[in-house]
């Protein structure tokens, strides 16, 4: 595949960052819990020529999002967090821990990262965390999570006001539950954890636990076949400092994360930032306003591509309402391997092809 800018949009972006920067402290928003409930996918064959045999069921509990043993039942609500993807805040810290990251555009050609945390606890540090945009909040709500920030865009604040929505925000109520790192400069050393959000939640009266959609998994020791070489690959947002790269290690069976080159590292424990499936999704981006804002369709589905186990899988992504977005291939959810999983979301623009090259070996 050949990478290729997307210029008028790059254009429109960066020429509207220069006139106004997004990021400011708005109005703090409201709470209320959200009534749809999640659907929960059943098993599926795998998007290859065999079908892949789903876990047999088992008395230990597991998460819904990892497919992995957990140490409590129930778990408790996720918690969605918006982390800062600028090059000052990296390396950021908990991203280890995550179930799911997300990897999305927002104004200026920067990227943001949205974590959600709900099947392992006892993380002491989260962050640097940044601000919110209405369709971060949509992913975050999607999982059933208490969306934490630090500001946000006017569309943004609108939606938590109007809808009410659970959510922890530094520069309103929650400013409590944050603290910031001298050892870096602002706004990139803003920090929280996992029991600071979990106190601060529950004394903001949020529920503690709701639906929360499923994964479909399959057996970790299975062998997927029909599907094409992929020892790594490289994805382009729109700039140059955002340059992620994905590599297969075989003894881990996990594609590790690398940014302009380097590593993606954990700052504080200094472990590989990676993932046993990571989905890359092209979804259409429109740029709203001179500030370069955007609205991103995380409804209409498109095409994806789906890396396990060193091969590549193409198929479309898909989402029905009060769900998370899906990867499938001949209208079926393929499954997923226990473990993380990471999300990227790319402009359609030129082409879904245009933002990932793929080595094969």
């Amino acid at each position: 595949m050949i990478n290729r800018t997307n210029s008028l949009l790059l254009g429109s972006i960066l020429l509207a960052s220069l006139l106004l920067s997004a990021c400011g402290p708005q109005d703090e928003g409201g709470s209320v819990l959200p009534t749809a409930e999640p659907a929960i996918a059943t098993p599926q064959q795998t998007a290859s020529a065999e079908p892949s045999p789903a876990i047999e069921p088992s008395t230990v509990a597991l998460s819904g999002l990892t497919g992995l043993p957990v140490t409590e039942a129930p778990l408790p609500r996720p918690l969605a967090v918006m982390i800062n993807n600028a090059p000052p805040a990296r390396p950021q810290s908990g991203l280890t821990r995550a179930d799911i990251l997300y990897e999305v555009l927002a104004e200026g050609g920067i990227t943001r990262l949205i974590a959600i945390y709900q099947s392992q606890s006892a993380i002491d540090k989260i962050g640097p965390v940044r601000s919110i945009r209405p369709y971060l909040i949509d992913i975050g709500e999607s999982y059933g999570g208490v969306t934490v920030h630090a500001g946000g865009s006017p569309a943004a604040y609108a939606i938590l006001q109007s809808g009410k929505k659970d959510d922890m925000d530094e520069i309103g109520r929650a400013g409590a539950y944050f603290w910031r790192d001298k050892d870096r400069k602002a706004p990139h050393n803003l920090y929280t954890s996992e029991e600071k959000l979990r106190k601060g939640a529950e004394k903001l009266g949020y529920a503690g636990a709701v639906n929360v959609p499923d994964y479909t998994f399959t057996d970790p020791d299975y062998v997927p076949v029909g599907g094409e070489a992929a020892a790594g690959f490289n994805v382009h947002f729109l700039l140059k400092s955002y340059a992620v790269d994905y590599k297969y290690d075989s003894a881990s069976r996990t594609y590790a994360r690398w940014v302009n080159g380097k590593p993606h590292l954990d700052r504080d424990n200094g472990l590989p930032v990676e993932a046993a499936n990571v989905i890359v999704m092209g979804a259409d981006h429109t740029v709203l306003d001179n500030a370069g804002r955007l609205s991103i369709n995380l409804e209409l589905g498109g095409e994806a591509l789906l890396f396990q186990r060193g091969q590549v899988i193409q198929g479309r992504w898909a989402r029905k309402a009060g769900d998370v977005v899906r990867f499938v291939q001949d209208g079926k959810e393929a499954a997923m391997y226990p473990g993380i999983t990471h999300i990227l979301i790319v402009p359609n623009t030129p082409t879904f092809d245009s933002h990932v090259s793929i080595t094969a070996s």
